[in-house]
């Protein structure tokens, strides 16, 4: 069975929105981008929410030439949406109506892992429902102090339980944190 991989970008205080915007973190730009572009490359599909895909979708079509822009630009996206018709970005797939069984499906089809961007509605509905199998944290050593609930990795649910299985930091002080749930 293929899984379910998110990686996020997260702040000391818990902000996840608009990583594009934080102080630059340099030192690991080559680092960083093995890890990401391993993570991508050992995928065939990228799972996203709208607000993910809205983000990732005027950007990503932009950009060739390098390994991490070819793959993901390459690749099965799913997209999931109640809004969205007519997707841009080449090979993207719009689920809606009961997409926890749409997703379980694909989970259940043969090919690679899935990596997923963001821990939004879609992640918290992941966790809920068993489908998210590897949490990995990418910590940045620095507090905004911006804000509010929509821009945390918090938000109400039943609790979840991981296991460390991985720790990897980087000269930045970024520190990547693997999980999977507790079984």
């Amino acid at each position: 069975m293929r899984k379910i991989i998110n990686s996020t970008y997260i702040t000391l205080d818990g902000i996840i929105e608009a990583p594009q915007d934080w102080p630059p973190t340099p030192g690991d730009e080559e680092t960083s981008g093995a890890i990401q572009t391993e993570l991508l490359m050992r995928c065939d599909a990228v799972l996203m929410g709208r607000r993910t895909y809205d983000g990732f979708a005027p950007v990503w079509p932009t950009r060739s030439g390098d390994p991490y822009s070819d793959r993901i630009n390459s690749m099965t996206k799913y997209v999931v949406s109640s809004s969205l018709r007519d997707p841009d970005w080449h090979n993207t797939t719009v689920l809606d109506g009961d997409v926890i069984s749409k997703i379980k499906r694909i989970k259940e089809e043969p090919g690679g892992d899935i990596v997923q961007y963001g821990f939004g509605v879609l992640s918290h509905a992941l966790l809920e429902h068993g489908l998210l199998d590897e949490l990995r944290l990418w910590v940045h050593p620095f507090i905004l102090r911006t804000g509010g609930p929509a821009d945390l990795l918090f938000r109400e649910g039943s609790p979840a339980t991981f296991d460390l299985v991985d720790a990897q930091p980087l000269k930045s002080g970024i520190v990547v944190l693997t999980y999977r749930p507790a079984l």
